[in-house]
């Protein structure tokens, strides 16, 4: 992941995404200051995924998700430039930060 600011002003890297009703595409994933988490590579963001979706099935074993919310993967993984600021920037022009 993508933590500090390095000395350079943007960075690429990828962000893990989620349709929401009223928002559209928007960052599905944040840290502790409600800042986007950018992974370095795309592998690393699907790697998030899949561990999100192991936790959801572990809890439908347990008998505490039905079936369908368990196995359904709504999240993705998008390219994005990432800055010092913390502010993260989609190819399609969306800005998101630590105030959405």
């Amino acid at each position: 992941m993508i933590k500090s600011p390095s000395p350079e002003p943007e960075r690429r890297g990828f962000c893990i995404y989620l349709n929401t009703f009223f928002q559209g595409p928007t960052v599905a994933v944040r840290d502790g200051e409600n800042c986007p988490v950018v992974f370095a590579t795309k592998r690393e963001a699907e790697l998030e995924i899949v561990d999100h979706l192991q936790t959801r099935l572990q809890e439908f074993i347990d008998g505490e998700r039905d079936f369908e919310d368990a196995t359904s993967v709504e999240e993705y993984v998008v390219p994005v430039t990432a800055f010092a600021s913390g502010e993260v920037k989609d190819d399609d022009g969306r800005i998101f930060n630590n105030e959405d």
